[in-house]
């Protein structure tokens, strides 16, 4: 595996591997890397020639009040386990190379942006767009493999890829979880022992929600009381947003169908925790 730490290098290096012919895909990480991001690795793996993970905590999607300083990094353990997952290149660029200091350029997607999680974090997705661009523009990449556990994030993605030409596939891979449930954070790591007990209510109230979709229940409201039931029960818990939408346009629905995406936002103590569930065909009942 060979560590690039310059955009410099990884640019070149990406044309004289597409001059070779060689498919390149991309797994985009800010590091302090889990068995959600190797699941992220392997599809890349079967889908490419050559695999690039890149390690860079982006200041611009984080808000003067959120945890841009303390977001855990370990670039020791990420560059072991990217070896031991077959990585060819490990992109790892300073701020400065990413950034220059009068760095005044921006890419937005409107509308998808603003909903969800960024009705509560409003410059973020302009800021996850903006890197990504970034990145797809020095590593070039045929293909780049997200998390469904950011499903907004990768709509938002795709809808940039299209908007903006970028011949590149996006690939979601789904939601990997703890034995008991927990989708798998970087940001777990911030949950004391209570905590941690307490956050389960995220997956408790996303399986309440399939329950009852399984058993006849498709309005949405009716599903969302629930939820908020669910949530109520944890002491520790406050939620930040609870939505259920059509997944391709992220607008609200009154009725459950096909690609109905159901996502909540809570906070668990000090630590706001994502996640997720899509609805198939087969989780309705005919």
């Amino acid at each position: 595996m060979k560590v690039i730490k310059t955009v410099g290098e990884m640019r070149q290096t990406a044309d004289s591997l597409r001059r070779a012919g060689k498919t390149i895909g991309f797994v985009p990480t800010m590091g302090f890397l889990h068995d959600g991001h190797l699941s992220l690795i392997r599809i890349c793996r079967k889908q490419s020639e050559v695999v690039v993970v890149s390690i860079f905590v982006n200041p611009t999607q984080f808000a003067p009040n959120e945890d841009f300083e303390q977001y855990p990094r370990d670039f020791d353990h990420d560059e072991d386990l990217c070896r031991r997952e077959g990585t060819d290149i490990l992109f790892y660029p300073s701020l400065t190379d990413m950034y220059d200091t009068n760095h005044k350029t921006y890419v937005t997607t409107v509308d998808l942006a603003q909903t969800l999680c960024g009705a509560s974090r409003p410059n973020h997705f302009r800021g996850v767009t903006t890197i990504v661009t970034k990145l797809f523009n020095i590593v070039q990449p045929h293909l780049a493999v997200f998390g469904q556990k950011d499903a907004q994030q990768c709509q938002i993605i795709r809808r940039m890829v299209k908007d903006l030409n970028f011949d590149i596939n996006i690939v979601m891979g789904p939601i990997i979880r703890e034995t008991d449930g927990l989708a798998m954070s970087s940001r777990n790591k911030y949950l004391n022992p209570g905590e941690r007990r307490e956050a389960l209510v995220l997956f408790k109230a996303l399986e309440t929600a399939k329950s009852l979709i399984k058993y006849g229940t498709v309005d949405a409201g009716e599903i969302k009381l629930k939820m908020k039931q669910v949530i109520a029960s944890s002491i520790a818990a406050e939620i930040d947003y609870i939505a259920i939408v059509a997944f391709n346009t992220l607008l609200p629905v009154e009725t459950i169908v096909h690609d109905t995406l159901i996502a909540l936002a809570v906070f668990v103590g000090k630590t706001r925790l994502i996640d997720n569930i899509l609805i198939k065909d087969s989780d309705i009942p005919a």
